[in-house]
C-alpha cells in the first residue's frame, strides 16, 4: 500500500491513533501485546513513518532548546543534565546544541528558535551585547540567559538571567592569593577581547592586585581558550617568561588543569614552587593531583533554576526574573603560604 497514514495503521492493527504515535514514539506506556501487534502491521506493512511531519508537530509542542557555547569545556555538563532532569519530568523534549561557528550568539539564538519551534530556549555561556527587543517581542519565546556576561543597560523586561558575579569572584580568588603572601602572580585567561565571562574575571584579577598593592604587569598576562591543551602552552610561556611568579590565577579550572600539567612537567612542584588557584569548580579540579583551589558555582543549582524561570515564562506565571547565586571560594592543595 503506498502512502499509508498513521490512521491506516491504527485501523488495520484495531487501536487508537494515539496508541501507535506512543509505539512509533517508543513511550513505555503501551502493553507488550499491543505494542507487539502494531509494530507486527507496521512490518508487514512496511510502514514508513513520516519524520518530518511528525518533528514538525513535536518542535511546535514541546520541544526546549539549550545553547551552549563552546564544545570544549566541561563546566556546562552538570548543569545541561540537571536542565534535562527538569525538561523530561514535565514531559518536554531537549534540543541540545553547541555553537562553535556563529560570533553572533544572540544570532545563533534566533536561528535554533525559528528552526525547531522551540517553546523556549536556554542559553548556556556566550555574550549578548547586542539583544534585540523588537526581535525578541517578535519572537515570542521565553530566553533564559545563564553563565553568560550580560550589559547592565540592556532592558531586562524582555529576556531572564542566571548569573554569577564574576569579577567579584575572580577578586576573591586573588585577592586570597595575595594574603598567602605572594606579589609575582600570573594570570591565564581569555583576556580582556573576551567580550564574555574571561573579561569580568580579568577585571577581578586586576582589582584585587591594586587593593593589596601589587604592580600590575602585563608581563604576567597570557591568553588562552576554554581547553586542556591552552591552558598547558600559555603556562609554559609564563615560565619562559623567568618572571619569579609564584603563583598563577587560571581563569577557569579547564586551563588551570593544562597550566598544572605544565608546572609539573617542568620539574617544578605545586605548592612548594608555584601556587595554583582555577575557577568554576568542576569535578576535575577535586581529582588532579594535588587538588585545586578553586571558585566554585553552583552549577547544578543554576540549572535547575534556569528551567524553573523558563516553565515559569511558558505557563504565564511570571514574566521576567534575573537571579544572582553566590560563588564559595574552596581552599585545597594547590596553594601555599610564603613568607
Amino acid at each position: 500500500m503506498d502512502n499509508l497514514t498513521i490512521k491506516d495503521i491504527s485501523r488495520i492493527a484495531g487501536v487508537g491513533v494515539s496508541t501507535v504515535s506512543r509505539v512509533l514514539n517508543n513511550h513505555p506506556d503501551v502493553k507488550g501485546e499491543i505494542r507487539a501487534k502494531v509494530l507486527k502491521v507496521i512490518e508487514e506493512l512496511n510502514y514508513i513513518p513520516n519524520n518530518s511531519a511528525r518533528n514538525l508537530k513535536r518542535n511546535t509542542s514541546n520541544n526546549i532548546g539549550v545553547l551552549v557555547k563552546g564544545i570544549h569545556n566541561p563546566f556546562f555538563s552538570k548543569m545541561i543534565k540537571s536542565i534535562e532532569e527538569k525538561i523530561d519530568e514535565n514531559g518536554y523534549a531537549m534540543i541540545l546544541h553547541y555553537n562553535e561557528s556563529n560570533p553572533n550568539d544572540f544570532d545563533a539564538a534566533i536561528e535554533l528558535i525559528k528552526e525547531k519551534k522551540l517553546k523556549g530556549l536556554i542559553c548556556l555561556g556566550g555574550y549578548f551585547d547586542n539583544l534585540d527587543e523588537k526581535k525578541l517581542l517578535d519572537l515570542k519565546t521565553p530566553l533564559v540567559l545563564t553563565s553568560t556576561s550580560i550589559i547592565e543597560n540592556l532592558n531586562k523586561k524582555y529576556f531572564s538571567s542566571v548569573i554569577i558575579e564574576n569579577d567579584k569572584a575572580a577578586f576573591k580568588a586573588v585577592d586570597y592569593i595575595c594574603k598567602l603572601g605572594h606579589k609575582n602572580i600570573g594570570i591565564i585567561t581569555t583576556g580582556e577581547e573576551d567580550k564574555g565571562v574571561g573579561k569580568l574575571r580579568f577585571q577581578g584579577y586586576k582589582e584585587a592586585l591594586l587593593k593589596n598593592n601589587v604592580a600590575y604587569d602585563s608581563r604576567m598576562v597570557e591568553i588562552g581558550e576554554y581547553t586542556f591543551q591552552t591552558g598547558f602552552d600559555s603556562m609554559n610561556r609564563l615560565i619562559d617568561k623567568n618572571l619569579n611568579i609564584t603563583a598563577v590565577f587560571v581563569t577557569a579550572d579547564i586551563m588551570a588543569i593544562g597550566a598544572s600539567k605544565a608546572i609539573l612537567s617542568r620539574g617544578l612542584r605545586i605548592p612548594e614552587d608555584i601556587s595554583v588557584v582555577g575557577f568554576d569548580g568542576i569535578d576535575y579540579s577535586q581529582y588532579f593531583h594535588p587538588s585545586l583551589t578553586t571558585i566554585e558555582q553552583p552549577v547544578e543549582e543554576m540549572g535547575k533554576k534556569s528551567i524553573e524561570i523558563l516553565f515559569d515564562l511558558i505557563n504565564k506565571k511570571e514574566k521576567y526574573n534575573h537571579v544572582v547565586f553566590e560563588t564559595k571560594l574552596l581552599e585545597r592543595e594547590s596553594c601555599k603560604k610564603i613568607l
